[in-house]
């Protein structure tokens, strides 16, 4: 069984990592008319492609690192739905399912199965493949004419990674 001091630091993590889905639902959820379609240039994935994506790429990456922990994979990494509450629901449920397989496989004393040495990897991959598509995904809506402007985004972005509880 880990430390407390371990434990709290678990506990910090999977935090940072609740924030960090919420922040993505919030981008969804300040999408302006049209911004699931825009794309940063021709042959770009999608707004809404590279949310499928990410909560494809948690998943697929739990059922092989953890695959107790795992829930259905989906048909497809770059669907194109349209319906922002769906996406923002398949998100939830993905955030999830990693933070029960990073947790319980913390917990456990267990590395994850294939790709990392220790679930807090896994973890920490899963942030910064997200903040990369978060900037493609305002980049997208910059090249088609719908920016999210700073004052608008941060709010519901940046101020959640700094609000203290």
């Amino acid at each position: 069984m880990p430390r407390t001091h371990d434990q709290s630091l678990l506990e910090v993590l999977l935090d940072s990592w609740d924030r960090n889905n919420i922040i993505l639902v919030n981008l969804l959820r300040a999408l302006p008319e049209g911004g699931l379609e825009a794309r940063a240039m021709e042959g770009s994935p999608s707004v809404a492609a590279m949310f499928m994506h990410m909560h494809y790429v948690r998943l697929v990456f739990l059922s092989e690192d953890a695959p107790e922990f795992a829930r259905e994979v989906p048909e497809g990494e770059w669907r194109n739905e349209r319906d922002p509450a769906h996406i923002a629901e398949m998100l939830n449920e993905s955030a999830a399912a990693v933070r029960e397989g990073v947790k319980g496989r913390f917990e456990a004393g267990q590395e994850m199965n294939l790709h990392y040495d220790h679930p807090i990897l896994f973890l920490q991959h899963m942030v910064w493949h997200e903040g990369y598509h978060h900037g493609q995904i305002k980049l997208a809506l910059k090249a088609a004419g719908h920016p999210l402007e700073d004052e608008e985004a941060g709010r519901v972005t940046w101020d959640v990674w700094m609000d203290k509880t």
